[in-house]
């Protein structure tokens, strides 16, 4: 059976990143204990990840690169921001223990959008935060293996697009109910 819309599909892959003349960092792995699952065309993974992997069958595998434009765009300057220390208080005191360099924060912007930040630095008075995807601006590499493809049942839907994980990414495919949304594996970030 062919990856066509709708089909439930399970991949093992290794994700590099690096422009094509530099030496590429392995930033994610799926393997055959957990796999990437999903429903393709129900908008979840990157659409030309998926339009890489249309057509394929169980057995195929795949390489190929997709660049920042068409993956998470180009890492922006203008998405850091200082934000005031105190916006990071619980009970009238400075987070310390989750406002950590390098940690994801969890924010909503002043419309209710609900965002992640990657604390920059803390510093005496701000927290900068860079509000750029993890991956802005790096070219994605993909290898792997297409391990199962079939028609997708209804209890598969439901379980790959319950949002139980706390990802808010709808994919929770990778158990991630036992991890931090930060931790989160499920390869649609």
């Amino acid at each position: 059976m062919k990856i066509t819309t709708n089909k439930y599909v399970a991949v093992t892959y290794d994700l590099n990143v690096g422009a094509e003349d530099e030496e590429r960092e392995l930033m994610e792995q799926a393997t055959v204990e957990q796999p990437l699952e999903f429903i393709f065309g129900m908008g979840f993974m990157l659409p030309a990840f998926e339009a890489a992997l249309k057509g394929l069958e169980a057995g195929d595998t795949f390489d190929f690169s997709i660049e920042p434009e068409e993956a998470y765009g180009e890492y922006k300057d203008d998405y850091i921001t200082e934000v005031p220390k105190n916006v990071f208080e619980v009970d009238g005191k400075f987070d310390a223990e989750m406002i950590q360099e390098g940690k994801v924060v969890p924010m909503t912007d002043s419309d209710g959008n609900r965002l992640n930040g990657i604390v920059d630095e803390v510093k005496e008075s701000v927290v900068v935060m860079d509000f750029n995807h993890p991956l802005a601006g790096e070219t994605l590499h993909f290898s792997g293996k297409v391990i199962n493809v079939h028609e997708a049942t209804a209890e598969e839907i439901a379980a790959l697009t319950s949002p139980s994980c706390g990802c808010d990414c709808g994919d929770c495919a990778s158990d991630c109910d036992s991890k931090e949304a930060s931790d989160c594996d499920c390869g649609c970030h």
